[in-house]
């Protein structure tokens, strides 16, 4: 196998999690354990301005990645849902007023980014598909959160928007793609069938 293909040459049995082979019960259990996933990673986190670093996007890329679009997207739909009720979220705040928040632009993203890296990952199932893959994912994550950021957040203008909201999570977030990439192409090299 080439490093610089976009997919592997062999299925792996972490295939059977996202296709039509998954049973139900799998399907349910990958949804909520996401889910929960990415309520844990949004209690990692560091405050260096507004929108906090935290591992919750490991958990959208990783419900793509390992869910596939659709599971991946409900995982992420359910996290929203949670949020209405329990303090899931990044702080203490948790209801319907967190989604008008400065950091709801990202939130609103993490089901459609889901999709979006679950859908690219159908094919670019290697390493390399896979970094891409969560990259163009990040695209959107930080276009919905940057845009919301400049119309809801503290920023006069939409350059300190996208300085603060994106580009100074882009080494955080670089690193974070391609170490759940490499884990990805290594747990499907060793379960591969």
């Amino acid at each position: 196998m080439s490093v610089l293909t976009l997919s592997a040459d062999r299925p792996s049995i972490l295939d059977a999690l996202r296709g039509p082979r998954a049973t139900t019960a799998a399907q349910v259990m990958g949804i909520v354990g996401f889910a929960a996933l990415a309520a844990l990673g949004a209690q990692t986190r560091i405050y260096l301005w507004e929108v906090p670093l935290s591992f919750s996007t490991l958990a959208v890329y990783g419900a793509g990645l390992f869910l596939g679009g659709r599971n991946g997207a409900l995982s992420m739909l359910l996290y929203l849902a949670a949020g209405l009720v329990f303090p899931v979220f990044s702080g203490d705040a948790y209801g319907p007023s967190y989604f008008l928040g400065a950091t709801a632009g990202y939130l609103f993203s993490y089901p459609l980014v889901a999709l979006l890296v679950g859908s690219l990952t159908d094919r670019w199932t290697s390493l390399i598909g896979s970094g891409l893959a969560m990259m163009v994912g990040a695209v959107l994550l930080y276009t919905m959160g940057v845009t919301w950021l400049a119309v809801a957040g503290p920023y006069d203008t939409l350059g300190e928007a996208v300085v603060r909201g994106a580009l100074l999570f882009l080494p955080f977030g670089l690193v974070k793609m391609w170490l759940l990439a490499g884990a990805h192409a290594g747990l499907r090299r060793v379960s591969a069938n």
